[in-house]
């Protein structure tokens, strides 16, 4: 049985190869593909946004000079407790290095270490999700 069909679609196949002619590309059949190609590359140009929008740069700058402004203006020249002062590092004592045991570090210096490591846990999800959107077909 599998003998008849595999004749039959035999001879079909070369009935219609016999019949049929070579079809031949026209003249400028190369040049009109690749300008179709051009257009769809110029169409689909990538179009790049900026992760922080120009609005949220204005807010930023606005919040950081209103800040730079309470402080020289309304801020008090008594140093009072702050909130890092008012934590317990009792534990850390108990830890022995030495390794550098004469190191000091000044407020200004735990103040940027703490934002920078506030702006890298703020910057990671913001840069997964633009990331994210940027690979979605």
């Amino acid at each position: 049985m599998e003998d008849k069909e595999t004749k039959y679609l035999d001879d079909l196949s070369r009935k219609v190869i016999t019949k049929t002619t070579i079809e031949s590309p026209s003249f400028n059949f190369t040049d009109s593909v690749m300008s179709r190609v051009n257009a769809l590359q110029e169409s689909k140009a990538t179009v790049y946004k900026p992760l922080i929008s120009k609005t949220s740069w204005i807010l930023i700058g606005f919040g950081i000079l209103s800040l730079v402004f309470y402080i020289l203006f309304f801020g008090t020249k008594i140093e009072t407790s702050n909130w890092i002062q008012s934590m317990d590092f009792r534990m850390l004592s108990n830890i022995n290095l030495d390794i550098l045991p004469s190191l000091t570090l000044s407020k200004s210096f735990t103040y940027a270490v703490l934002f920078f490591g506030l702006m890298i846990c703020i910057q990671i999800p913001l840069l997964k999700k633009h990331f994210d959107k940027r690979f979605e077909i």
